[in-house]
């Protein structure tokens, strides 16, 4: 019987989830899973313990809904990805397993561990070789695949929106179902709950509930009541007129494939019109694609480096009593430290505030 393993990592969810969906499609396939916490990668890149709270829930729910599925998620915690890479190879040996499945991270770091990776599994230096099955699963079109007429990646949002549309409404955006469960093993209820070691900061229940259960009622509810005004509404942070569903698109308790089908199923002539709340989210949605398809096309962008080259050059004002009163909300200009006082309170920013507040700080 193969072992099929599924490789958790931004993707928290067993509804329209590619790699899991790939592992059991095999309904005589052993299926396990498994989170690999890495606090030490987390912290040097300055993880909030917010959401590290956030992902912390959302992982003992989906050890859960797995379970319901009767399959095991296995958690382990290591520094960072250099030993996650060594780990998840022997753990591989020790389940005796054929196939891995995972789907796709775009940043640099993440690309560099899951190359290694594929390397030492296909390699057989432990003695077994293992394939290894990658999804694009976190966006709706995979990077590489809006280009323009000189197959180079755009540098411009619009001419890239409007190629990317033509291209989303001609592609297959099908959302795939949770796993049936498995009726070759017992069902996984024994694992203790998922704990890892980084600081955390309780999240409003009320403001992000966990699970994807929630996400998925907060999408359908914009969707129904809210996004018909979204165009008018989405600026003003004073009114509740944003979906709130960063935080899940985040941690992948939500895919974009879900946000796209439900604005289609509940919006279809809207998608048309560019004057329309749902044009404008959809909008929003394209904006996150252009930024992770902009990070493969040009990785010096996770290495802290500018977009536009002469912008190195800017003199920065380094100074740490401004810095300080910028994080704490107390610079004087109203606008700016009601924003910072929303995210210190709850973790979250409306977005226009988002765009206040980083403005100010340049």
């Amino acid at each position: 019987m193969a072992t099929h393993l599924v490789w958790f990592r931004n993707d928290l969810r067993i509804t329209d989830n590619l790699a899991l969906n790939a592992a059991c499609q095999d309904p005589q396939a052993r299926v396990i899973a498994l989170f690999i916490a890495t606090p030490k990668q987390w912290a040097a890149h300055d993880m909030a313990p917010r959401q590290a709270a956030f992902l912390q829930q959302n992982l003992q729910l989906l050890q859960s809904a797995l379970a319901a599925k009767s399959i095991a998620l296995h958690y382990h915690q290591c520094d960072d990805f250099q030993d996650a890479v060594i780990w998840l190879d022997n753990f591989c040996q020790q389940q005796q397993v054929d196939a891995l499945f995972y789907n796709q991270q775009y940043e640099l770091n993440e690309r560099r561990r899951d190359e290694a990776l594929a390397v030492r599994l296909n390699s057989g230096a432990n003695g077994r070789n293992i394939t290894c099955h990658r999804f694009h699963d976190s966006l709706l079109l995979p990077p590489g695949s809006v280009l323009t007429g000189n197959n180079e990646m755009y540098k411009v949002f619009t001419p890239f929106r409007r190629a990317f549309i033509q291209r989303l409404l001609m592609s297959d955006n099908a959302c795939v179902p949770a796993p049936i469960a498995r009726d070759n093993m017992a069902a996984a209820t024994s694992f203790p709950p998922l704990l890892f070691d980084y600081p955390q900061q309780p999240v409003d229940p009320i403001l992000f509930p966990a699970g994807e259960d929630a996400a998925l009622q907060r999408l359908r509810s914009f969707c129904r009541e809210q996004v018909q005004d979204y165009h008018q509404q989405r600026d003003f942070p004073a009114v509740s007129g944003t979906s709130c569903l960063s935080p899940y698109l985040a941690l992948g308790v939500l895919s974009p494939r879900q946000c796209f089908n439900r604005l289609r199923a509940e919006c279809p002539a809207g998608l048309e019109n560019p004057d329309s709340g749902a044009f404008t989210w959809l909008n929003e949605l394209i904006w996150r694609e252009f930024y992770c398809h902009l990070l493969v096309a040009y990785p010096r962008l996770c290495q802290h480096h500018p977009f536009i080259g002469w912008t190195d050059a800017v003199i920065w004002n380094h100074s740490e009593l401004q810095l300080t009163a910028w994080q704490q909300g107390r610079t004087g200009y109203p606008i700016v430290d009601a924003a910072m006082r929303q995210l210190n309170e709850t973790g979250w920013m409306h977005n226009r505030l988002r765009m206040i507040s980083a403005s100010f700080f340049g």
